[in-house]
Order: structure tokens, then sequence, then C-alpha cells
């Protein structure tokens, strides 16, 4: 089997995760060595060895090294299989990781699948289910991919206890697609969510992003979850474009205060808004492995993050494709993928 060398020394987990879906999808097995170099702690935390454990199985791979706290491991993928699958991260780990690390290769296969996934739904490191949900999977939709997802559960960091169920039909072509002009703005809305909390929290952010965005601060924005699976607090908001809906999510955390987290959420925003991109930090870094799939596509976005470059650079390990970018003005870039 050809095998791809791969090192991790300068990156994070989705290095890790997008050489897991890339090998699914090519058939190319991987030796990633000095997984998560650049973290505090290296290796592979839990999270990831869900990733490594949900690929393996949908792809019937052999894996040398798929334990907590590995450093290399050897990745060798088999042909994808459609079904009905069960992974659950523990505690709070990302279920939202792992599915965007098993779902391409699921929708390039020749019958449905579904997923059910256990653990964090909202948490600080991860993409959150209302982002996937609403503008991840749009995004994937308008390549053509053709898949659901539920909520069944939220699940807050540090406890986690949530559960998200996905859908997948097959999809054997991709459509390449330009994500370069997001339309007239259509609203701005807040929303936030709290779990075993009090309201107070949320009524906090909520006045601040109603100052800073001139959303509606009427507490009935404020969701107390039931039941509450441990304490946990999401702030959100939906900037709705006619040809894009982009959702930004700020986390509860311990000694940061509501209005921090309020005004750390509306600088995210406000830059997205006065930068005239149609696509956001975080998506930007998603689309370009399903736009790579398909051949091709293009978008702009407000930043070109350092995930994005790296990400860029090992997908072209994997595919014969050109991933470039170049800036528009001072506060927007276009990104194109050829092949």
């Amino acid at each position: 089997m050809d095998m791809i060398e791969l090192d991790g020394a300068a990156g994070g987990g989705q290095l890790l995760r997008t050489a897991l879906t890339l090998s699914l999808c090519t058939g190319t097995g991987f030796i990633f060595r000095n997984i998560r170099g650049a973290r505090p702690r290296p290796g592979l935390m839990r999270q990831h060895l869900t990733a490594v454990v949900a690929a393996a199985t949908v792809g019937q791979a052999r894996t040398h090294g798929a334990q907590i706290g590995a450093t290399t491991l050897r990745f060798e993928p088999g042909a994808v299989v459609p079904g009905d699958y069960q992974f659950a991260t523990g505690s709070a780990g990302s279920t939202t990781l792992v599915l965007q690390t098993v779902l391409p290769a699921l929708w390039r296969t020749a019958a449905p699948s579904r997923l059910t996934l256990e653990g964090g739904t909202h948490n600080p490191l991860a993409p959150c289910a209302d982002f996937l949900a609403e503008t991840w999977l749009p995004a994937l939709q308008r390549l053509g991919v053709a898949a659901t997802l539920t909520l069944d559960r939220h699940g807050f960091y540090p406890a986690g206890g949530g559960a998200l169920r996905a859908s997948i039909a097959p999809c054997a072509q991709l459509r390449q697609v330009d994500f370069g002009a997001r339309g007239a703005l259509q609203a701005i809305e807040a929303q936030v969510l709290v779990s075993g909390l009090s309201g107070k929290i949320g009524r906090r952010e909520l006045a601040v992003l109603a100052e800073r965005l001139g959303v509606d601060a009427n507490p009935r924005h404020v969701h107390s979850v039931r039941p509450a699976q441990g304490p946990g607090n999401t702030a959100l908001v939906r900037v709705r474009h006619a040809a894009h809906v982009e959702v930004f999510a700020g986390h509860g955390e311990r000694g940061v205060s509501a209005e921090q987290v309020g005004e750390r959420l509306a600088a995210q925003v406000r830059r997205y808004l006065d930068s005239g991109a149609c696509v956001g930090e975080h998506l930007a870094d998603q689309l370009l492995l399903p736009m790579a799939l398909a051949g091709g596509g293009a978008f702009t976005t407000d930043t070109v993050s350092a995930h994005l470059s790296s990400n860029a650079r090992l997908i072209e390990k994997f595919l014969p494709v050109e991933i470039a970018w170049e800036p528009v003005d001072a506060r927007q870039w276009r990104v194109v993928v050829s092949s």
C-alpha cells in the first residue's frame, strides 16, 4: 500500500482528522509523526482517538499506535462500508469533529449511512452543533452532499452528555461552487444557551451583543437547556445574508465574565461583517477538503489562518489539487482550489 509520511510538529488535531478523511477517500495510507506537536500536551487525546477509531471502523482500516498519548500513528485504510454507526467521545470530547472526519468517506459509498455520536456538542475547541447544522452542512449541500443533522441533546464542556444524529446519502460527484458573494444582509440574530446556570449570565451576554451589534436584547432569546447534562453556556450569533448564513459562537468559561464572552463574540462578528467576505474563518478551514474532493471551488474569507494554510498543504499531499489565496483588499482574501 502507498504510504504518505506526515509530520504534525507544527499543528494540532485538525491535521490528523484531515489525514484520516483523505486516507479513507483515496485509499492511501499514512504514517503521522509528532501528533499535535504544537500543543502543550502532545499526542492523541480521547476525542482524537475516537476520530481514529471511527475512521478505522467505517473504513476497515488497520492501525498501529491508536492509543491515548501516542505521538505516532500508522493508518492503512480498507474499503469504506456504509451502515449504522455509533461512537462516544467520552465526557465533552467533540462529537462534531468526529462527524466531520467520517462524513466525506460515507457519502462516497453506494448506500446510505446513519451516525449517532455522543459527547460534547458545544465545546470551545470545536465547531458547535449549531454551526454544523446551519453553516457547514448547508455549504456542503450546495456542493451536492445529501445529509441531515439532528441535535438530540446539548452537551457542554466539561460534562458533555450530548447526542447528535446524522443521515448521509450517497453522492457520486460533488459540484464545484464559488462562495464569492454573500448577498444582501437580511438579519443578525442572537441566542444564548444556558445549562445548569443562572439565566442572568445569558442576559448579560445578550446585553453586550445588543450594544455592539444591534441585535434584539429581549430575554426570550435566552434559552435554558433542560434537562441539564451539566453546567454550560454558549452565546450564538447568526448572520443571515441572501446567499449564506454564518453562525458564530462564544462559550462561557470559568474565570471569564459574561461581558467578556459577549465582547469576544461581537468582535468576531464585526470583523466578518466589515470584511465583506462570504465565508467566516472557521468555515474557510473546513471547505478546503470537500472542494478538493470536488476537484475545485473558491470562496472569499476574512482571514487566512495558520489552520487553513497547514490544512491546504496536507490536502495537496493526498489529492492532485492546488490551493492558493491572494488578498482582495485589506480585509478580505480569495481562496481558490483547482485541479
